[in-house]
């Protein structure tokens, strides 16, 4: 026998967990379905180390959700963006520009906090939820859809039949593939790795980039601990490299990760564990299908950079939020507009971020040195500095 229900949600990561709250909170009956049970503790093993920022743009549908109450006590803010190159013959800062959320409005760009405290908060805000449902160590293993409902079913042999599908299991997504929609992906060679460090220097609520080769290393606000000044790390570089500094011992590890934070927060102290992804970047060729949208990394996967990747995630879920209704939902014309909504935006983003990161690996010197100038003579432009950084943040 079938289970109905409004809307099922296919991945419980934070993207899935935020449309599981923010459909919830808009009244629709929800089922989430999650096949690992989220860690919320951060000492555990299996957490989530990496932090996400969120643009002030995403603040209305976490609000909308009940989920910004809950997060905004934990959050960081992120005030400036710093971008540094360190392109020189020395590792030591050469070109560094500072991009003020002053120059746009009275609020910061955006606020950060880690992963694992996102899913912590966000389960709790769906335990308030009645018409919410979480489920945690099942996975969706096959979806059929019809013009009126999606039929999916579980790892454990239970059914359900949908009016709205929603695809947000990962850049492997099992629901994008059962609709045969595409991808493409671009592959970089490299990786990333991600902890977090406490440092003598405050930050001063600004995200700085450091630009050298194979990728950037890039500090992230994080609340103090301790009245000690904290920082979340996304250090990207060549996968061999990578893979390397996991073999090194903590003391040689250090020493490295000092040398390429160019000493500009001082002597630095790692404080969680290290853990590593690979980066890559894919483009889904539609958003949706029959009664189903897909969105976040089912959707798009970008590297690490200017903190689009969630932010997008929650644009997805802003659009499908403003063209549901109890009578459109899932239906053919609501996921058309979806697509067309999304899509295009998808793509210019992805694009540009995928030219960025390229940008961040180069190794010869010549070309160093005209990424040097480049960011000098951006960022000497007014108009321009200020275009890019509403580009950055999804602002007109």
């Amino acid at each position: 026998m079938r289970q109905t229900t409004d809307i099922l949600i296919s991945g419980g990561g934070v993207a899935g967990l935020a449309a599981a709250c923010a459909f919830g909170s808009a009244g629709y009956q929800v089922i989430c379905v999650e096949p690992q049970p989220p860690v919320t503790a951060e000492a555990s093993a299996g957490s989530d180390l990496r932090s996400t920022a969120f643009l002030h743009p995403s603040i209305p549908v976490l609000r909308a959700a009940g989920l910004w109450a809950r997060l905004e006590p934990h959050a960081a803010a992120l005030q400036i963006m710093r971008i540094v190159d360190a392109g020189g013959v020395a590792p030591e800062p050469r070109v560094i520009k500072s991009f003020d959320a002053a120059d746009l409005s009275d609020q910061p760009f955006g606020w950060n906090l880690p992963n694992w405290l996102l899913r912590r908060e966000m389960l709790a805000r769906m335990n308030e939820l009645p018409n919410v449902t979480f489920l945690p160590g099942r996975a969706t293993t096959a979806v059929l859809t019809r013009e009126n409902a999606a039929l999916v079913t579980l790892s454990d042999g239970s059914r359900f039949e949908a009016r709205l599908l929603i695809g947000a299991d990962g850049r492997g997504s099992l629901v994008r593939e059962a609709l045969g929609i595409p991808v493409k992906t671009l592959r970089y060679g490299q990786k990333a790795l991600a902890f977090a460090v406490s440092h003598p220097v405050p930050h001063e609520n600004i995200s700085t980039e450091i630009h050298r080769s194979g990728g950037p290393f890039t500090f992230v606000p994080l609340p103090d601990r301790e009245d000690t000044p904290c920082s979340a790390v996304v250090w990207m570089d060549h996968a061999s490299e990578i893979e390397r500094r996991l073999t090194l011992s903590p003391e040689v590890f250090a020493a490295e990760m000092q040398e390429r934070s160019c000493n500009l927060l001082g002597p630095l102290t790692q404080i969680s564990r290290l853990t590593a992804w690979p980066i890559i970047a894919q483009i889904a060729a539609r958003m949706s299908g029959e009664r189903t949208a897909l969105m976040a990394e089912a959707a798009h996967v970008m590297p690490p950079i200017g903190a689009q990747g969630l932010n997008m995630s929650l644009a997805d879920l802003t659009a499908l939020l403003d063209l549901a209704t109890p009578e459109t939902l899932g239906n053919r014309e609501m996921l058309a507009a979806y697509h067309k909504v999304r899509h295009l935006d998808v793509q210019t983003r992805v694009h540009g971020i995928d030219l960025l990161n390229r940008a961040s690996q180069i190794g010869a010197q010549p070309l160093r040195d005209l990424r040097a100038a480049t960011l000098d003579a951006l960022y000497s432009i007014a108009p321009l500095r200020r275009g890019l950084m509403r580009a950055g943040i999804g602002v007109r």
